[in-house]
């Protein structure tokens, strides 16, 4: 129930929506007033949340900050959260990433440059439709075709959200006692939460933070006043992953 309610607050957790609800009430009540009320809420909102530069220092701020490759340590095994893969049935015959493909990308590198023995992978499904084949299984696929050895690579395929993620790894980490140096990749933006769910559940890591949507500070027009459709995509991931932190925090998940 946790997981299907999750899924549909993402969709009421976007701002452009907020928007549209605003200025249909603005069009559809009788009270000139009211309406006018509405109609000035749904503008300030198109401008705050169309604003790049806001968006941007926001996402900044939440972001776990980069670890550059040169200072991490070696690491019997990085832990993997998957959520970065999609369906496309025009080629239902390949594996479809995107932009956070990072998440194991990254630590392969790590991997070729012998900072990382193994990997562990973790994530199920992550979506409503069940028949879908497990994330684990599919990355652990594309790095059996990057010449990773079948050896190196552990799945856990149950999971369906980051505290289920927590807790199968700390269940499947009890068959293997050697990893005592664990390296936690997910996204930037992900990864407060996840490092928490990680240390509710007894499972004690370092972070690597992959698939960052926070840049460089520019002060050009075109980012502090040009409105941009990327930024409203930028606020719903930040809105939705905070109060998704928070979410967990009350309820005893991190």
């Amino acid at each position: 129930m946790f997981f299907v309610l999750s899924k549909v607050l993402q969709y009421l957790l976007m701002p452009i929506l907020w928007i549209v609800v605003l200025l249909l009430l603005a069009i559809f009540l009788k009270s000139a007033r009211v309406r006018r009320v509405y109609l000035v809420s749904a503008t300030v909102l198109l401008l705050l949340f169309s604003n790049p530069f806001l968006a941007n220092l926001t996402m900044r701020a939440w972001e776990y900050s980069p670890v550059p490759v040169t200072e991490v340590s070696d690491y019997d095994v990085a832990i993997i959260l998957t959520g970065v893969t999609s369906w496309n049935s025009l080629a239902p015959d390949r594996i479809h990433t995107h932009k956070g493909a990072d998440r194991f990308l990254h630590p392969l590198q790590l991997y070729r440059l012998g900072k990382v023995e193994k990997f562990l992978i973790t994530g199920g499904t992550g979506t409503i439709a069940m028949d879908r084949r497990p994330e684990a299984e599919m990355l652990k696929e594309i790095l059996l075709q990057a010449g990773v050895p079948e050896d190196d690579i552990i799945t856990e395929t149950r999971s369906m959200n980051t505290r289920e993620n927590a807790i199968y790894t700390a269940e499947l980490l009890q068959k293997y006692p050697q990893f005592e140096r664990r390296l936690l990749v997910t996204s930037a933006f992900h990864m407060r939460r996840a490092k928490a769910c990680f240390d509710k559940a007894g499972v004690d890591t370092h972070t690597f933070p992959a698939d960052f949507y926070g840049s460089e500070v520019r002060y050009t027009p075109d980012e502090l006043f040009i409105p941009n459709a990327d930024a409203f995509r930028l606020w719903h991931r930040i809105i939705h992953e905070i109060f998704g932190y928070v979410v967990y925090k009350v309820v005893g998940y991190a």
